[in-house]
C-alpha cells in the first residue's frame, strides 16, 4: 500500500526514535516540537531523572541499528547499592550474573536521537506548538512560540508523542464522545541534585551500580553520568514532616541532609543552591482510551501511558511502543487502519500493566529494600530460580531484562508469585530453614496445583 506522509507531535525519545523507524522504511516524516531545540539549549538542566536504559529499550534501539551509537553515552548498573540509616551499605544484583540496566542523561540521549532522526532524513520544526486538531479535514493548527504565528499542516497519518501532558491527547479526548480517561498524582513531588566527579573527574560513589538511601517514606536515588558526576534525585512527601512543604530555609535543610544523608552530604555541595533553585515536581500516572483514531492518529510513549518513574520503564516501553508498530507494519503491509486497532488492542493492556507496576514499585524502593524479610524473600525466590528458572522469573527480571514476556503477563505472574512467597514466608522459622529441600518441594508443590 501506498507510504502516507507523517506527522510527528514531539521530538522527545519517543518522537524521534518513531521517526528513525518510519524513515528507514521510506516514509517521509516531519516532527513539530514545542520547545526550542535543546541541542542549542540546557532546556531540561535541573529537573531530570536519568534513565534506566534496558533490554526492551535496547532491542529497539538495536532494530534500527541505533545501539551502537547510544551504548557510547550509557554507564552499565549491574544491581542496587543501598545506603542504610545507620551508615551501613548493602549491594543486591540485578538479575543473574551478567544481568545490567544503563545509566544514560535524558538530556543527552534526546539529543543523540534528533541528531540520528536528522540524519535518517526526518524534518523537525522546533518551537511549534499544537494548538488544535481538525480532525474531519486532517489539519493541525501550530502556534510558533517565538512571534505567535498560526500555521496549518495537513497530514495523512500523524502521532501524538508530546509526553505526560500530551497537547494531541487533549485535542483528542475533547473531540471523543466516550473517551476514557484517569490520571492520578501520587503525593510525592522530586526535585534533582547532583554530586560532581572528583577533582581528576573520578566518581565519589560506586560507578556501576543504581545508589538508593531508602528512608521508609521517602528516598534519594542516584545513577552515574559519563563524565564522573551523579545525577541524583530525592522523592519527598509535598506535605506532612518532613516534608518539601516544612523543608522552607537553608538552616533547615543543611540539618535536614546531614542528619538523613549523613555519607553522601559531604559530597554534594551545592545541595542547598539545588534544593531551592531547581524546581519540584510532580508525579502522574495517566490512563487513557482509545489510542487511535480510525488509519490516521495514534498516541504513542508517554502521551498513551505517562507513568511514574519506580521501575525506569517510562522511556524502555515507549521505546517497545515503536518495535510493535514496526512489526505491525511488516504484518499488515502499510494498512494503517489494520496496523493502528492491532497497535492499541496489544500495547494498552501492557501500558497500564506497567503503569501498576511502577506504582508498587515505589514502596518497594523506599521502605522494602532495606527490611530483612523482604531482602530473604528476593533471597529465596533467587535460589529458587536458580534452580529452576523454567519455573521461576523473578517479576524484576520477567519486566527489565525480558522483552519476550509482555508487562500484562509480567504483572499476572507477579501476582501469582506474590501469593506463593506469602505462603513461604509465613513459615515459623524461615530465616533459619528457607534452604531447606522441603520448602523447595513446598514452593514446586504450590507452583504445580
Amino acid at each position: 500500500m501506498q507510504k502516507k506522509e507523517t506527522i510527528i507531535i514531539g521530538a522527545g525519545l519517543v518522537g524521534s526514535l518513531l521517526s528513525v523507524y518510519l524513515c528507514k522504511r521510506g516514509y517521509k516524516v516531519k516532527i513539530f516540537e514545542r520547545r526550542a531545540d535543546m541541542r542549542k539549549t540546557d532546556l531540561i538542566a535541573g529537573r531530570s531523572i536519568n534513565l534506566a536504559l534496558s533490554d526492551r529499550g535496547i532491542k529497539a534501539l538495536e532494530e534500527v541499528g541505533l545501539m551502537d551509537e547510544i551504548r557510547k553515552i550509557c554507564i552499565p548498573m549491574h544491581g542496587r547499592f543501598m545506603h542504610n540509616t545507620d551508615g551501613s551499605t548493602a549491594y543486591q544484583p540485578y538479575g543473574k550474573e551478567g544481568q545490567y540496566i544503563n545509566s544514560v542523561s535524558r538530556g543527552e540521549l534526546n539529543c543523540k536521537l534528533i541528531d540520528l532522526a536528522d540524519q535518517h532524513g526526518a524534518e523537525i520544526f522546533f518551537n511549534q506548538k499544537c494548538e488544535s486538531i481538525h480532525w474531519n479535514n486532517n489539519e493541525i493548527i501550530f502556534e510558533n512560540t517565538l512571534n505567535q504565528q498560526l500555521s496549518t499542516i495537513n497530514f495523512q497519518i500523524a502521532f501524538g508523542s508530546d509526553g505526560a501532558y500530551a497537547a494531541t491527547r487533549l485535542t483528542h479526548q475533547l473531540q471523543h464522545n466516550r473517551f476514557q480517561y484517569h490520571q492520578y498524582y501520587i503525593d510525592f513531588g522530586y526535585k534533582e541534585l547532583t554530586i560532581p566527579p572528583g577533582e581528576d573527574g573520578n566518581f565519589l560513589l560506586e560507578k556501576n551500580a543504581l545508589h538508593i538511601w531508602p528512608r521508609g517514606n521517602y528516598m534519594m536515588i542516584a545513577l552515574p553520568n559519563i563524565n564522573g558526576s551523579f545525577t541524583c534525585t530525592l522523592f519527598f512527601p509535598f506535605e506532612g514532616n518532613p516534608s518539601f512543604e516544612t523543608l522552607d530555609t537553608k538552616e533547615k535543610v543543611t540539618e535536614f541532609f546531614k542528619e538523613t544523608f549523613t555519607d553522601v552530604a559531604p559530597l554534594m555541595p551545592t545541595f542547598e543552591e539545588d534544593f531551592f533553585n531547581n524546581p519540584t515536581s510532580s508525579l502522574v500516572t495517566v490512563k487513557c482510551f482509545p489510542w487511535i483514531r480510525d488509519d490516521k492518529f495514534a498516541l504513542i510513549g508517554d502521551a498513551a501511558h505517562a507513568m511514574v518513574p519506580f521501575y525506569g520503564q517510562g522511556m524502555n516501553c515507549g521505546f517497545e511502543d515503536c518495535s510493535v508498530l514496526n512489526n505491525l507494519i511488516d504484518k499488515y503491509d502499510n494498512d494503517w487502519l489494520k496496523i493502528l486497532s492491532a497497535y492499541q488492542q496489544l500495547r494498552k493492556p501492557d501500558g497500564d500493566a506497567i503503569c501498576d507496576l511502577a506504582l508498587n514499585n515505589f514502596v518497594e524502593m523506599r521502605d522494602k529494600v532495606a527490611d530483612p524479610k523482604f531482602l530473604l524473600q528476593k533471597k529465596i525466590e533467587a535460589a529458587f530460580s536458580k534452580k529452576y528458572p523454567d519455573k521461576w522469573i523473578p517479576l524484576y527480571s520477567q519486566v527489565t531484562f525480558s522483552p519476550h514476556i509482555r508487562y500484562s503477563d509480567a504483572l499476572t505472574n507477579g501476582y501469582k508469585q506474590e501469593a506463593i512467597m506469602q505462603q513461604i514466608m509465613a513459615i515459623p522459622n524461615i530465616e533459619n530453614t528457607w534452604q531447606d529441600e522441603t520448602i523447595e518441594k513446598m514452593i514446586l508443590k504450590i507452583i504445580n496445583t
